[in-house]
C-alpha cells in the first residue's frame, strides 16, 4: 500500500526554524510564534494564528498595504505605514509583556 504524500502546510509545520535566541537563552524572544501563527493563518485557523502571535494579522495586511503603496504611490501612504508599525510594535510589547507576567517564556 502506498503512502500518503503530506500537505505542504504538514511538512512546512514540521520544518519551523528554530529561534536562535531561544537556543542561546534559553527562553522566547519577542517574534517567537510567528511562524507557527502564520502556519495556523495559511491553515484558514485565524482564531489559533492569533492567540499564537497577534501581531500576525496586522503584519500581514501591512505588508500588502505598503506593496499596493509602492505600486499605486498613495498620497499619504508613507506616513499610514508608518503608523501602523508603530501600532505593531505596541501589539508586539503588550504580547511579550503579557507573556512575562504569565510565565509563559520558557516552553
Amino acid at each position: 500500500m502506498a503512502q500518503q504524500q503530506p500537505s505542504f502546510l504538514e511538512w512546512l509545520s514540521h520544518h519551523l526554524f528554530a529561534c536562535p535566541f531561544k537556543t542561546y537563552f534559553g527562553f522566547d524572544c519577542p517574534g517567537c510564534g510567528l511562524q507557527r501563527s502564520i502556519v495556523a493563518l495559511l491553515k484558514g485557523d485565524v482564531i489559533d494564528s492569533i492567540k499564537l502571535y497577534p501581531a500576525t494579522i496586522p503584519l500581514v495586511l501591512i505588508m500588502v498595504f505598503t506593496l499596493i503603496h509602492l505600486k499605486f504611490d498613495l498620497k499619504f501612504g508613507a506616513f499610514a505605514i508608518k503608523v501602523a508599525f508603530l501600532g505593531i510594535a505596541v501589539i508586539i510589547l503588550i504580547n511579550y509583556i503579557y507573556k512575562i507576567y504569565n510565565h509563559q517564556l520558557i516552553a
